[in-house]
């Protein structure tokens, strides 16, 4: 590995956390999460770069904290506030189209009145629409492993870690 003149030196603790920090590992880190209106239907997002619906939601930034990461998206995509209220599962990607794995928490964001939808901003390059779903709709509309998550929720059966099965190229 390549060090710089002014690279601490390996052997002190600055220059040692240095060399493992550029030689670990990275994981992108994805929060979702799910709300539901009176009626218990699911918000699903359309987006612009996905075929499927899915769960609000997005990237998190390098040093944020999953949960702010979700707060922060659905504000700047959504246009909304929401409380994240617990953690319901972590669940490992493996890598896919050339991204790398990662990992999904999804986070529950309880019981909103559905009219909340009616006063959104959506930030157009990223979210088309936003609609309430039940079941057979989520079924429709969601990815494969939307729906099997949203089914173990509602079924009771969530674990609190789940590993994708490798999804087809």
């Amino acid at each position: 590995m390549a060090r710089l003149v002014d690279d601490p030196p390996a052997s002190s603790k600055e220059g040692f956390t240095a060399i493992l920090n550029a030689g670990l590992p990275t994981k992108r880190v994805i929060s979702q999460g799910l709300l539901r209106d009176e009626q218990g239907r699911v918000l699903l997002c359309e987006l612009t770069y996905k075929r499927e619906w899915d769960l609000p939601g997005g990237v998190v930034e390098v040093g944020e904290p999953p949960a702010l990461g979700l707060v922060r998206e659905l504000q700047e995509e959504l246009g909304i506030e929401v409380e994240v209220r617990s953690l319901l599962t972590v669940n490992w990607l493996p890598a896919w189209r050339g991204w790398d794995d990662a990992c999904i928490f999804l986070f529950d964001l309880g019981v909103v009145d559905g009219a909340i939808t009616e006063g959104m901003t959506l930030q157009a390059s990223e979210i088309k629409s936003v609609t309430w779903c039940d079941p057979a709709t989520v079924r429709e509309r969601a990815t494969a492993a939307a729906i099997e998550l949203l089914e173990a929720v509602d079924s009771g059966s969530l674990p609190t870690y789940r590993e994708a099965p490798k999804a087809a190229e």
